[in-house]
């Protein structure tokens, strides 16, 4: 009762409203709390950026060397099954693990990128060749392959591209779910996991859908859903790439809310665009009515960085320039150029523009390295996997060498540059840096063939062009005429010598694979 106004009551609307007034507040007070959570969970993790890189893809894409800030973390593809039928991890079914180390120096690379501050993430899957969950039949073997791969190569982050028939299967669907719970329940430190996953205009297929839900019953500890905003078939994606890849976003972002309400796991809406990325396919897509330009890449952008999408990618790093004027039919998809006109633009500074967190969640960690002098760098040939350079040898292109512990492969013929001289613009160094001498690493050891595979070297014989001899079993091809010239004395100053040796490929396919 008022003191103010003695006897005075509250009548029953005022009551009404004061009671409507109270319980606004209160709710606003809830809404207003959880917004403050959903943002704070939110800004647990930072937008990143990283490009796909087919690591397979001829010509050899230099991801260990990046140009700029986008180019600071990469999406490394494909691992699958070495074939339909083995339960073996392989680089696109061309390499085994140890394979990618020797003919790739895919090692090398992701240790170079690592010393300039950036990471990678491995993708399993993709849309040609096996799966691995396909091929495996079975947890443990799966669990495995994928172990194998994670321990060699520490990737900041996992990403299952998944599409085709693996997403059908639902036996490898399951396999796949509790293989990837296995290895990030074991791993020592948190793995993100990212699912790539085909969508439409109306967001996750049912398929897709079902793999979300399978990772989440296995127990995976999902990063996020990476929507392939790519190949959206109808005549809305031809004339708007962009904005079907944005009704395709914003589907997905209502799919994955409602997975996780149903799960009793609800997030709210900035934590789940946290957890949802976009890959566009930069270019001519496989559909041949779809083109995504430069203004499609920046309206996208402008999208994910309004809704603070958790990640973006693209297919592919390789493709990211205009296509020679050779290439005239653009209509047909290029593994090594994008079939738009670019210009000096790139589309990966277009769409990572800000994206600058690490895949692993946090933000990027400055390196930091000793001071050390050049000049007090030494190398050891019984620790180097290639030759030392030295001033006076000369050296083909191609030919691969160690100085001050990094390895460096030649672009062009050349004798007395330098590898690291500071003088030399990158354009006209003749070599080009593939990244440091691993440890434990010890002269690669040269692929020999039976004895009787060919003659044996005569320093009396006279040698043309394309003949080939061995001497003590190491088999070297004649460049040039040449009579007395020791095949083996001359790789000490390999451009100068009539012989070369023939390459690990060469005597592999000559083996037999």
């Amino acid at each position: 009762m008022s003191k103010r106004f003695p006897g005075r009551r509250l009548s029953p609307v005022r009551l009404t409203i004061l009671l409507a007034v109270v319980a606004a507040l209160a709710t606003a007070g809830v809404l207003g709390m959880r917004t403050w959570e959903d943002t704070q969970q939110a800004e647990r993790s930072q937008p990143w950026f990283g490009a796909y890189v087919d690591v397979t893809a001829t010509p050899v894409h230099a991801f260990e060397n990046p140009t700029g800030p986008a180019d600071r973390n990469v999406v490394l593809g494909f691992v699958v099954a070495a074939d339909p039928t083995t339960c073996e991890a392989s680089w696109g079914t061309f390499h085994s693990l140890e394979e990618a180390r020797d003919d790739l120096d895919l090692d090398r690379r992701i240790a170079r990128l690592r010393q300039s501050g950036g990471d990678v993430v491995v993708s399993f899957g993709g849309e040609a060749s096996t799966e691995l969950a396909l091929a495996c039949p079975t947890v443990d073997d799966l669990a495995a392959q994928y172990g194998a791969v994670v321990e060699r190569y520490r990737p900041a982050a996992i990403d299952l591209d998944v599409e085709g028939p693996a997403l059908a299967d639902a036996a490898s669907r399951t396999r796949r779910a509790e293989a990837v719970a296995r290895v990030q329940e074991e791993h020592d430190g948190p793995l993100p996991v990212w699912l790539t996953l085909p969508v439409g205009a109306d967001g996750l297929t049912p398929d897709g859908v079902a793999t979300v839900r399978a990772f989440l019953d296995a127990g995976v500890v999902l990063a996020g859903v990476n929507a392939m905003t790519m190949n959206l078939t109808g005549a809305a994606a031809a004339a708007d790439p962009a904005g079907t890849a944005v009704q395709a976003l914003r589907a997905t972002h209502r799919q994955l809310m409602a997975i996780l309400a149903d799960r009793g796991e609800p997030v709210m809406d900035r934590t789940a665009w946290r957890m949802v990325g976009a890959t566009p396919m930069i270019g001519q897509n496989d559909t041949p009515t779809e083109v995504v330009t430069l203004d499609d890449a920046r309206r996208l952008h402008a999208f994910a960085t309004e809704v603070q999408l958790g990640r973006v990618s693209m297919w592919s790093a390789n493709r990211d320039r205009t296509c020679a004027p050779a290439y005239d039919d653009l209509s047909v998809v290029s593994d090594s150029c994008s079939g738009v006109e670019q210009g000096d633009e790139r589309f990966a500074d277009v769409l990572g523009a800000g994206f600058t967190g690490a895949p692993d969640g946090g933000s990027p960690q400055p390196t930091s390295t000793p001071t050390v002098h050049p000049e007090d760098l030494t190398d050891d040939p019984a620790t180097s996997p290639y030759p030392v350079w030295t001033a006076e040898a000369s050296y083909p292109a191609d030919t691969r060498v160690v100085w001050r512990r990094n390895v460096y492969v030649a672009a062009w013929w050349t004798q007395g540059a330098q590898p690291d001289d500071p003088s030399l613009a990158p354009a006209d160094n003749p070599w080009r840096l593939i990244g440091p001498v691993l440890p434990g690493e010890t002269p690669r050891p040269q692929l020999r063939l039976p004895a009787d595979f060919y003659p044996t070297w005569d320093p009396a014989a006279v040698y043309q062009a394309g003949e080939r001899v061995l001497l003590d079993d190491v088999a070297y091809e004649a460049r040039w005429w040449t009579q007395g010239d020791s095949p083996a004395a001359g790789q000490a100053d390999p451009g100068a010598s009539p012989w070369r040796v023939l390459t690990q490929e060469e005597i592999a396919a000559l083996l037999g694979g």
